[in-house]
């Protein structure tokens, strides 16, 4: 039987709903969210590096390197990839295989090696971490293509990444499809982000949590999304119903199911994913449903995201237009005589670049307001040492300095985990530099009651529909970003033309745009611990009263 449906790797990774839009023909001209400023810059960078990986492949490997044109059409490089295959070439790159029709799949895969048996290898570039530090992962040496040489590495173990694993499992059934799979063991190759070595994944090995193997586990789901695809071609009920997830956040089509899951007053607005699965196992179906439900001691639905009874307010507060919860009837924030808000920006694993922080309340004979500490050579550098040492020299100076008048002193952030891990690994890596603070320094600092984290506190003190982050929480208290595009992965984008990182001049107003945006970020946490600690935070809903 030919499957009338073909479909590429990343459906197995992509909601359901999704895959079923994308193939229904009456969804042709439906509105779409605009494209995501910062996915098109991750697939622009994926590009760049899977380019720099081929070059270094291409001089290494010489001849025997065959490239497939990337501009030609589809069906083009497709028969451009089956000539080169059938004419024995070793190491090809860029193909695009034949389509398994009967299947229903269609891609390539960024390598091909081709083995003694006249079998091919997929290997896959990407440009993320494919291990930790540990042992157990088997690797070859960069350029070493072959999994027959491949030995336990005593410094690296394999880092979770399902995605690569199931993108390597495609392109060998596509392989086993074309009767050019290499006998033996399913095997697939990743080079990573550092580029230093090929990581080998047996395919056939019960890897997954479940049990599966990576081909087990990938063939269940291509088969269902096959069959979501299947029927929405040809106009069948849907096999896949609108349903909030995390994914909602970037998919283009997320205007045409928040629109029918706001018409269905579907209880996914208020809890997402597995629960609100489980949640429609029980008959609770819509967020009424739920508001609707008494809080047991024992819930009717296992929930994974948030508490039962957290469930049920929260579906009592959307009916009464709100998203924001008081858990608590007095909310408590910890204040201080002298307080400083803190936030970092990063650019990925690369370093921390700027430290910006707002000083207010008592004078210390410090000025008061914004600064930041910056270094605009391009991450990482050895000037990320200076800047982070002027950051760490301020902050011991408003400490000592509201410490000699007796003053209490309080730093706060919003969510540690970003800025503890750069204090304490800028800490490690530029230690015995000029103001640089030993790593117990730091540790005792952040573990301090100096050093508050305002995430907990809304955590702890407040339900919250839309999520918890910064940008859902402080316009609750009145604050909004100057840019409309403020965002932490719009951010990077912004830092790699203000930095000149693709080859361009430095931009200034770039620059301008980051200090800005840092700014408004301490001044949010500024604003949202104001609020919390004022009376206008009692005119949120208490958990209490719903």
């Amino acid at each position: 039987m030919t499957s009338a449906v073909l479909l590429d790797a990343g459906v197995v990774t992509r909601c359901r709903r999704r895959v079923h839009l994308e193939h229904d023909p009456t969804m042709v001209d439906a509105a779409k969210a605009p494209p995501d400023p910062a996915a098109e810059q991750r697939m622009s960078d994926a590009a760049a590096h899977r380019r720099v990986v081929a070059d270094r492949l291409s001089r290494q490997l010489g001849a025997e390197w065959t490239e497939v044109p990337a501009g030609e059409a589809a069906a083009d490089r497709e028969r451009i990839t089956t000539a080169v295959l059938g004419a024995g070439a070793r190491f090809v790159w860029g193909g695009l295989l034949p389509s398994d029709r009967t299947g229903g799949r269609r891609g390539g895969i960024d390598l091909l090696v081709r083995d003694s048996s006249g079998g091919y290898l997929p290997v896959l570039v990407v440009r993320h971490k494919i291990t930790d530090p540990g042992t157990g992962a088997r690797t070859t040496p960069f350029g070493q293509l072959y999994p027959g040489s491949a030995r336990v590495d005593p410094i690296r173990k394999v880092r979770p990444q399902p995605r690569d694993q199931l993108r390597l499992a495609h392109a060998y059934r596509l392989l086993q499809a074309a009767g050019l799979t290499v006998p033996g063991r399913a095997m697939g190759g990743v080079i990573g982000l550092d580029a230093d070595v090929v990581l080998w994944h047996d395919l056939e090995a019960p890897t997954w949590p479940n049990g599966r193997t990576a081909l087990k586990e990938y063939d269940a789901r291509f088969a269902d999304r096959l069959a979501v695809a299947a029927a929405a071609l040809n106009q069948r009920d849907p096999l896949a119903r609108p349903s909030r997830i995390l994914e909602c956040r970037s998919c283009p089509w997320w205007p045409t199911c928040e629109a029918t899951l706001i018409e269905r007053r579907d209880v996914s607005l208020v809890v997402r994913g597995e629960d609100a699965v489980s949640l429609r196992a029980i008959g609770v179906s819509t967020v009424d449903q739920l508001a609707a439900q008494p809080v047991t001691v024992d819930p009717p639905a296992p929930m994974v995201g948030m508490p039962f009874g957290d469930a049920v307010l929260l579906a009592k507060a959307w009916l009464r237009g709100a998203s924001l919860v008081r858990r608590e009837e007095r909310v408590h924030v910890p204040r201080a005589d002298v307080e400083l808000d803190v936030d970092m920006e990063s650019f990925g694993d690369a370093g921390a670049y700027m430290w910006g922080v707002h000083l207010s309340g008592a004078d210390i004979g410090v000025p008061q307001g914004y600064r930041a500490f910056v270094t605009w050579d391009p991450l990482p550098c050895q000037d990320e040492a200076r800047s982070f040492g002027e950051f760490w020299s301020y902050l011991t100076h408003v400490r000592l300095r509201a410490s000699a008048r007796g003053l209490s002193f309080r730093a706060y952030c919003y969510n540690e985990l970003a800025e503890n891990r750069w204090m304490l690994g800028s800490a490690e890596r530029f230690a015995g530099k000029p103001d640089i603070p030993t790593i117990q320094t730091v540790q005792d600092f952040i573990g301090s009651p100096q050093w508050v984290d305002l995430f907990g506190i809304v955590r702890d003190q407040f339900l919250c529909a839309k999520g918890k982050g910064l940008k859902m929480i402080a316009p609750a208290a009145g604050f909004a970003w100057r840019d409309p595009e403020a965002g932490g992965e719009n951010s990077m984008r912004w830092y790699r033309d203000a930095v000149g990182m693709d080859g361009g001049e430095p931009q200034p107003d770039q620059r301008e745009r980051l200090l800005e945006y840092n700014e408004d970020d301490v001044r949010a946490t500024w604003t949202l611990r104001r609020w919390m600690d004022s009376e206008a935070v009692y005119e949120l809903p208490y958990a209490g009263e719903l």
